[in-house]
């Protein structure tokens, strides 16, 4: 039985208010993880990991893992404190991107315009051993390509709603003053040292 994985915080009053993590985390994540469990009885994936779920399964199993995984991640790239990011990371977005400046403008443009429902991603890809924006729909995850996440926003409306409104633009503004550069600096660290098992094992520490 997989369970709802602890909010890594309670509000963040400029951000992120309590009713917004109360719906965003208490009811949709929640459901997701209800979801799945109900879904998975019987089938072959009754005592599989959730990695193995999302890299796996199709349909309704694949969607409620995914958006369980796509949540975790989430919540993990938020931090309601300034944190820094490694010259690691500083080396790889400017190799990637041309500038900081450069990044923030495409990464906000892409989440801004991303149609629908979905998430935006900064992904490292162990191909071309650089970092590349991914938009993706509904529930899917930049995972199932081959690519790692190290950076996402979620832009269905239910993330933004209750404190921003339609007000896509300024939800991002400040999601992009609050990213966890520490978590975001240690998840590339980890991909280009583990490739696809640091995803496995991130997912595993939160879903032993």
């Amino acid at each position: 039985m997989f369970k709802l994985r602890t909010l890594p915080f309670g509000e963040i009053k400029d951000f992120i208010s309590r009713e917004t993590c109360e719906f965003h985390y208490g009811k949709h994540h929640q459901t997701y993880i209800n979801n799945l469990n109900n879904l998975v009885k019987g089938t072959e994936f009754e005592s599989a990991g959730l990695f193995d779920i999302v890299t796996k399964a199709q349909g309704g199993i694949f969607n409620n893992a995914a958006q369980i995984y796509n949540h975790d991640f989430y919540w993990d790239c938020i931090s309601p404190n300034e944190t820094k990011q490694s010259d690691e990371l500083k080396n790889a977005i400017n190799e990637s991107f041309g500038s900081f400046d450069k990044f923030k403008e495409t990464f906000l443009q892409s989440a801004t315009t991303l149609f629908g429902a979905g998430w935006c991603w900064v992904v490292y890809n162990p191909n071309s051993k650089k970092l590349e924006i991914v938009q993706t729909s509904n529930a899917q995850t930049p995972v199932t390509q081959g690519l790692i996440p190290i950076l996402v926003v979620d832009v269905w409306e239910h993330a933004y709603y209750v404190d921003y409104r339609n007000a896509r633009p300024g939800y991002l503004d400040k999601f992009f003053s609050h990213i966890h550069w520490d978590f975001v600096s240690k998840a590339l660290e980890w991909a280009k040292k583990e490739g696809m098992n640091s995803v496995k094992f991130y997912i595993d520490s939160l879903h032993t």
